[in-house]
């Protein structure tokens, strides 16, 4: 990892000036809050990986940001890679005091919380896809504009790793059919105001997670979920493990954060891992 230098100028880029590591550690490190150390690199390969091989020295809260990413991951083992100071590409360390079986929920309350931040500071309509995706409209096409993932590292810790694109043009797209919060003209892409929305939402939803013991039901990010998420109502194919596909409709998101699909033939399948693709926009 390289270092965020302090003499670098805020304006030595004005279309994407780099973002103030001392502003945000000020705005978001407080003594009660579940931030407790904040780090800016100007590159790395992956602030996933990063977090990763140093959770066992690193305290529950850390949060890891990067300028550019140069081996990012998305789910599946896709590639994440934008141009530098073109999004956010940031990384928390978790160490939940909740029942191990509910981590699963962690990468849904992360899409919760952020298209709940985005929303409020870029003036951008967001919805979720299930399970990981953050959606927007530019013109008539829903796009992708940020992923999500979440790894379990040893027996207490899991990073979540979050990729918003922010101010790509359509020819700097990573792949067709990507979005940016520019191209859905958003008010603001200011990165420091966006990023500490992010975590501010990231924050008040997993204290409200945490105080509920991760009862999705209970903290209400299982009705928050459902409400943002634009898979559900729609028909869609959820490509499986083993190479077998599921087509039907997206009804719910159970208890344990799984889409439940409606079948043809009149029963219900839980889909607990897989790529879903939406069959039809209207909801």
């Amino acid at each position: 990892m390289t270092p965020q230098n302090a003499p670098e100028s805020r304006w030595s880029d004005l279309d994407r000036p780099p973002l103030n590591a001392s502003s945000l550690r000020r705005a978001l490190i407080r003594p009660d809050g579940l931030w407790s150390s904040f780090e800016l690199v100007s590159t790395t390969g992956s602030t996933n990986s990063d977090l990763a091989a140093r959770a066992e020295e690193l305290a529950h809260g850390t949060v890891l940001v990067a300028e550019e990413q140069t081996s990012g991951r998305g789910r599946l083992d896709r590639d994440w890679v934008s141009p530098p100071r073109s999004g956010l590409f940031v990384s928390v360390l978790l160490k939940p005091d909740v029942p191990a079986e509910r981590w699963g929920w962690l990468p849904l309350l992360t899409g919760v919380a952020a298209a709940a931040g985005l929303a409020k500071a870029a003036g951008v309509d967001m919805a979720l896809k299930w399970p990981n995706d953050l959606l927007v409209t530019v013109g008539d096409q829903e796009r992708k504009t940020g992923g999500i993932l979440a790894e379990r590292v040893g027996a207490d810790s899991v990073v979540v790793g979050l990729g918003i694109n922010v101010t790509l043009g359509e020819d700097e797209l990573p792949v067709p059919g990507a979005g940016s919060l520019l191209l859905a003209d958003a008010a603001s892409t200011d990165r420091d105001t966006l990023l500490r929305a992010v975590l501010r939402s990231l924050e008040h939803w997993y204290e409200k997670w945490s105080a509920a013991d991760g009862d999705p039901a209970a903290s209400g990010l299982q009705e928050a979920y459902a409400a943002g998420c634009a898979t559900l109502g729609r028909a869609v194919r959820a490509e499986l493990p083993g190479e077998r596909a599921l087509v039907g409709d997206a009804v719910a998101i159970d208890g344990d954060g799984r889409l439940v699909v409606a079948t043809e033939g009149g029963g219900t399948e839980a889909v607990g891992a897989g790529d879903v693709v939406h069959l039809r926009t209207e909801r």
